[in-house]
């Protein structure tokens, strides 16, 4: 396994009204795909924040991939700039950090061709569907080729064949570029099938609860859902999950 891109050492994060997350300790390797699953108010958005550099812990330390561009972040929402074009949004951050507008216009039709809307590189949010919409946003994050992709639950609003098609899409692309990405869902079929290692949290204050290994190639073979091991494995998670909340409870 490649050297570490991110880390969550001994973390706890306390708000007004108590302990939201910790102590947690997690670390991600280059092009690990790593899916946090657990109730509502555990902490896995929290934790992404910290990766993100969005918010600090109360304690503990936090390490990432912090030079300029190398972590994004999709949200469930795309975020997209209501009044650029996919084209632009996408080229934003390049441009952002200096590249030639001609070079980050280059580079984001490439990026917007790879996930699908090479023509639609003029539409504006408002005239992409909300899976084309997140397919720009993700094009967006990965423009920059970051170190390590964040994505909060990207899929949440979108209809089951269109979650399923972008699933694959983001595989394909994490195959390529190789990021570590941590993945936020409450789907645990959703998790099984995206991540190389599910953590399953607690309910809040989130700690990690435990973790089942998913075997297989990144790419998933067609059928992959109907697997024996995917069976076994979102079982494992399930009753993991079962088992953080009984003892809470």
């Amino acid at each position: 396994m490649s050297a570490p891109v991110a880390s969550l050492a001994a973390v706890e994060v306390d708000y007004a009204r108590g302990r939201a997350l910790g102590p947690v300790d997690l670390t991600l390797a280059g092009g690990e795909i790593v899916a946090l699953v657990g109730p509502s108010g555990c902490g896995k958005s929290t934790a992404l924040r910290l990766l993100a550099g969005l918010e600090a812990p109360t304690r503990g330390i936090v390490t990432r991939a912090a030079g300029k561009g190398e972590t994004s972040v999709v949200f469930q929402s795309h975020t997209l700039a209501p009044w650029l074009s996919a084209r632009d949004n996408v080229a934003l951050p390049l441009e952002l950090a200096g590249m030639a507008k001609s070079a980050a216009r280059a580079a984001a039709d490439e990026a917007l061709s790879q996930v699908g809307l090479g023509s639609a590189l003029n539409a504006r949010p408002a005239q992409l569907s909300g899976g084309m919409a997140m397919r720009a946003s993700l094009a967006r994050a990965l423009v920059t080729r970051p170190r390590l992709l964040l994505l909060d639950e990207p899929f949440a609003a979108l209809d089951e064949i269109t979650r399923r098609a972008l699933a694959d899409d983001v595989l394909a692309l994490v195959e390529d570029l190789k990021p570590a990405v941590v993945f936020v869902t409450h789907n645990v079929e959703e998790a099984v099938y995206m991540a190389r290692r599910v953590v399953v949290m607690t309910p809040g204050p989130g700690r990690i609860a435990g973790e089942v290994a998913i075997d297989g190639p990144v790419v998933r073979p067609a059928g992959f859902r109907t697997t024996e091991a995917f069976r076994a494995a979102a079982e494992a998670v399930s009753s993991l999950l079962a088992h953080a909340t009984e003892r809470a409870a």
